[in-house]
C-alpha cells in the first residue's frame, strides 16, 4: 500500500545529512555575526571595523580559510541534496513531486521575504527559493551531467562580477578627475560629477572613514525598530535584485547542482569508503586552501580594495571555497561513518533537523542583542569577541535543539513550513502518538 504523501519521518532521515547541515549552519553564523554586529562591510573589509591586528588578524585568517563562503557552499549543496531526496521520495509513492516542491519553495520564499524586510536584510532564503526553482527541472540528470552544468552555470558570475569591478574603477577615476579639477579651479563636467557621486557611495560602503563608521554605529544603536526596517529595506531589495542577478543566481544554483550530484553519488549519506573520503579531504584541502591563500594574499596586499575584491578575489575565493567545502564534507562524513564524537554529532543532527528555526533564531537573537531597539551592542565588540558570542549561540542551540526534539517532531518553523506545504496541520507533540 502506498503511503500518503507527507513529511519525512525520523526513521527515514539520513543522519549524516542532518549532522552536516547542523555543522554548516553553525559555521555560517561566524560570518553572519560580523555583518550583524559590525558595519556590514567589515566582513569583506576587516580594516573597517572589528580589528585587523594581533589576535583579530589571526581570527580573520581562520575565518577566511575555514568559514567564509565554505559553510554557505555546504548549505547550498545540501539544499540541492534535499531536492533530490524529496522528489525521489514522491516518485516512489507514485506522485508527481512538482506541485509539492514548488509549494514548498514558494512558502520558503515568503518566509525569506519576511526575514529580509522585518528581521535582517542579509537573508539568503529568498535566493534559495528562486535558485531551487531553477534547479528543479535538472533533478533527473546524471551526476556527471549535473557537475558539468554546474560549471557552466557558475561561469557567468565571473564576467558579471568583473564588470562590477570595472564600473567601480571608472567611478573612482571620475572622482579623481573631479578632485583634481576642483583643486585647479577648472570646470567639472556633469557626467564626471555624477560618476564621482556614485563612487562616493561605493567608497562609503566599502572604505568608510572612521567618522563614517562611528556615525553608522551611532545610528544603529539609537534607531527604533521601524526606522531600521525602513532604512534596511533598500539593501534587502538590492540583495534580491542586483546581487542576485549578478552573483547569487549563478553561484547558489551551481552549488545546488553540485549537491544534487553528490547526493546521487552517495557522498552525503556516508555511503562511500573511508579511503574515498580521505582522498576527497586531501584533494579539497590540498588544492582549495592554496587557492584561498592566494585570494587572501591579494586582498591584504591591496588593503581590501573594492576593485580588486570584485575583480579577482571573490571569484578566486569562490573556487577555493567549493574545494575546501568538499574537504569539510569528507571529514564530517568520516566522523559519521566511524561513529566518532557521537556526543557531538547527535546534537549537530538535532541542530540540522531544526535548521530553518535555528537560522532565523540567529537573526532574532543577534539583531536584538546588537541593535538599538534591543540591547544596543552594535559595534561594541571586536572580531574575536564576536566569534565568542557566536560560540555562545552554538552552545545554546546544541543544548536546546535535542531537548526540543525529545518532545516534538519538528522545530516550530519547520512545523509551520511543513503544515503549509502539505496543506494539513502536522502532528507536533511526540506524546500525541501514545
Amino acid at each position: 500500500m502506498i503511503r500518503t504523501s507527507g513529511p519525512v519521518t525520523s526513521s527515514e532521515r539520513i543522519t549524516s545529512i542532518d549532522v552536516l547541515r547542523g555543522f554548516a549552519l553553525l559555521g555560517i553564523l561566524t560570518m553572519n555575526i560580523l555583518s550583524l554586529g559590525l558595519p556590514g562591510t567589515a566582513r569583506l573589509n576587516p580594516n573597517v571595523a572589528g580589528g585587523f591586528t594581533g589576535i583579530n588578524w589571526i581570527a580573520w585568517l581562520v575565518g577566511y580559510f575555514l568559514f567564509d563562503e565554505k559553510m554557505i557552499t555546504i548549505f547550498s549543496m545540501l539544499f540541492g541534496a534535499g531536492l533530490v531526496l524529496m522528489t525521489a521520495r514522491s516518485n516512489q509513492q507514485g506522485r508527481s513531486p512538482a506541485h509539492l516542491y514548488f509549494r514548498r519553495v514558494g512558502i520558503l520564499l515568503l518566509i525569506g521575504v519576511i526575514h529580509a524586510y522585518l528581521i535582517w536584510d542579509g537573508d539568503i532564503l529568498v535566493s534559495y527559493a528562486f535558485c531551487g526553482m531553477v534547479a528543479y527541472p535538472l533533478r533527473k540528470l546524471s551526476p556527471r551531467t549535473l557537475l558539468m552544468i554546474a560549471v557552466v552555470v557558475v561561469l557567468p558570475s565571473v564576467p558579471l562580477t568583473a564588470a562590477v569591478s570595472t564600473l567601480f574603477q571608472s567611478l573612482r577615476e571620475a572622482s579623481v578627475r573631479v578632485q583634481e579639477a576642483e583643486q585647479q579651479g577648472n570646470p567639472v563636467s556633469p557626467e564626471d560629477k555624477e560618476l564621482a557621486e556614485g563612487w562616493d557611495g561605493i567608497r562609503k560602503a566599502f572604505h568608510p572613514t572612521p567618522a563614517e563608521v562611528a556615525e553608522k554605529i551611532k545610528e544603529n544603536r539609537e534607531a527604533s525598530y521601524w526606522k531600521l526596517v525602513i532604512k534596511n529595506a533598500p539593501e534587502a531589495f538590492g540583495v534580491q535584485t542586483t546581487v542576485f542577478g549578478s552573483a547569487f543566481v549563478w553561484t547558489v544554483t551551481g552549488r545546488m547542482l553540485i549537491g544534487m550530484a553528490l547526493m546521487k553519488l552517495g557522498v552525503f549519506s556516508a555511503a562511500k569508503s573511508i579511503r574515498f573520503y580521505a582522498l576527497l579531504a586531501l584533494f579539497g584541502y590540498g588544492v582549495g586552501w592554496p587557492v584561498v591563500a592566494f585570494a587572501a594574499k591579494r586582498l591584504i596586499q591591496n588593503q581590501f580594495d573594492v576593485v580588486v575584491l570584485f575583480g579577482e578575489c571573490l571569484q578566486i575565493n569562490f573556487l577555493g571555497s567549493v574545494l575546501v567545502a568538499l574537504g569539510h564534507v569528507a571529514i564530517v562524513m568520516m566522523i559519521c561513518k566511524e561513529g566518532w564524537l557521537s556526543w557531538l554529532t547527535r546534537r549537530l543532527a538535532s541542530v540540522g533537523r531544526m535548521a530553518l528555526t535555528n537560522y532565523l533564531m540567529h537573526s532574532l537573537l543577534c539583531t536584538t542583542f546588537f541593535n538599538g531597539y534591543g540591547f544596543g551592542f552594535y559595534g561594541a565588540f571586536d572580531r574575536v569577541q564576536l566569534y565568542g558570542i557566536a560560540a555562545g549561540v552554538w552552545t545554546l542551540q546544541l543544548w536546546y535543539s535535542p531537548l526540543w526534539l525529545r518532545y516534538f517532531h519538528f522545530g516550530p518553523v519547520e512545523w509551520l513550513w511543513k503544515s503549509l506545504t502539505y496543506g494539513t496541520v502536522q502532528p507536533m507533540w511526540k506524546a500525541a502518538r501514545a
